[in-house]
């Protein structure tokens, strides 16, 4: 009897033990749904498992490829997650059911390439006022007061990089052309902003510019259009790797071996074009780490830190001679 009544009381105790654990459980999790809301829950290092959105301008574009290597490996280090999105094309229509899918979904930042100046504002806005961070990364819009910050190349300095080694390419004369994409594009038009004024600085004849609507086809058949109209024609700047694509297939198409070519961008069919000698020079940029630092800004003002508005990010010029010793700047297809 004895015995009974001290088994029954070691049962009540340890009832009772573990009706005390289980709340003290429930407590716990309970204080962890109310503190994470919609950023997710605790990461490594005490961050948030923040949800972040990455659109490009162009998805399969190598450059973007690169800079989504870049955003991913810092996000993995920062606890959060990003997901690759973008068009086909570099089309502000094409581009704007992504944004607007993107806003349905909520993340809590967007990391942007807008495709035009003017017309991506509203669906930007949009996923804004949804109550996402937002970073412009590459290219940016004219009213640009959304976000927290936008972060790009140096391409007006970058286009001027273009026309000095063009210069030396040709011999400090000669007229000269710029394959650019489209206006209203404002990484673009500043490459072709500062080739021009720094073209004619140095006495080269600038002859003009066309649209290749980012297509390798279209530049190419540009690139055939120019020799015809302008025989004596001594260089072009392609203002991306779409233009450099077709404007090298243009002239090997033609069979013009004397015309050099300047290029933006260092993706893996203009590197090889550049050992093949159709190519003369990259102006490779650095867009892993637009994209790393894309993400630092906005994990930065998710937390409440202090962002930086602008961020200029550098370029190098890449050579056939120098190629070897800058292959950390030659642009990924995969990560």
């Amino acid at each position: 009897m004895q015995r009974s009544t001290r088994s029954g009381r070691r049962t009540a105790w340890v009832l009772a033990a573990c009706l005390m654990t289980a709340s003290l459980v429930l407590v716990a999790c309970g204080g962890d749904d109310s503190s994470s809301g919609s950023s997710g829950s605790s990461g490594s290092g005490g961050g948030k498992n923040y949800k972040l959105t990455l659109v490009a301008g162009v998805k399969g574009d190598q450059f973007y490829i690169t800079m989504n290597c870049g955003a991913q490996a810092e996000a993995k280090k920062l606890g959060a997650t990003v997901d690759f999105q973008g068009p086909d094309q570099f089309d502000a229509s094409l581009q704007t059911p992504i944004v607007n899918a993107v806003a349905a979904k909520n993340p809590d930042a967007m990391l942007i390439a807008p495709t035009d100046t003017k017309a991506m504002f509203a669906p930007i806005k949009q996923v804004a006022d949804g109550g996402a961070k937002i970073v412009l990364v590459d290219t940016t819009l004219e009213n640009a007061d959304m976000a927290v910050s936008q972060i790009a190349s140096d391409n007006e300095g970058g286009g001027r990089a273009a026309a000095q080694a063009l210069s030396k390419l040709i011999g400090g004369s000669g007229k000269v052309f710029v394959s650019n994409v489209k206006p209203g594009i404002s990484t673009t038009d500043l490459r072709a902003k500062g080739f021009q004024e720094e073209a004619k600085k140095l006495g080269l004849e600038f002859v003009g510019q066309e649209y290749n609507q980012d297509q390798p086809d279209k530049a190419a058949a540009i690139m055939k259009a120019q020799l015809a109209k302008t025989p004596d024609l001594k260089g072009v700047f392609a203002t991306n790797l779409f233009g450099a694509e077709g404007s090298a297939a243009g002239l090997r198409e033609s069979g013009n071996k004397d015309v050099k070519i300047v290029s933006f961008d260092a993706g893996p069919k203009q590197v090889e074009d550049l050992k093949a000698g159709t190519i003369q020079a990259l102006v490779a940029q650095k867009p892993a780490d637009i994209g790393a630092q894309g993400v630092q800004q906005a994990v930065a003002a998710l937390n409440g830190d202090s962002t930086k508005p602008k961020i200029a990010t550098g370029s190098v010029i890449i050579t056939k001679d120098n190629l070897a010793q800058n292959q950390d700047a030659v642009y990924k297809s995969t990560c």
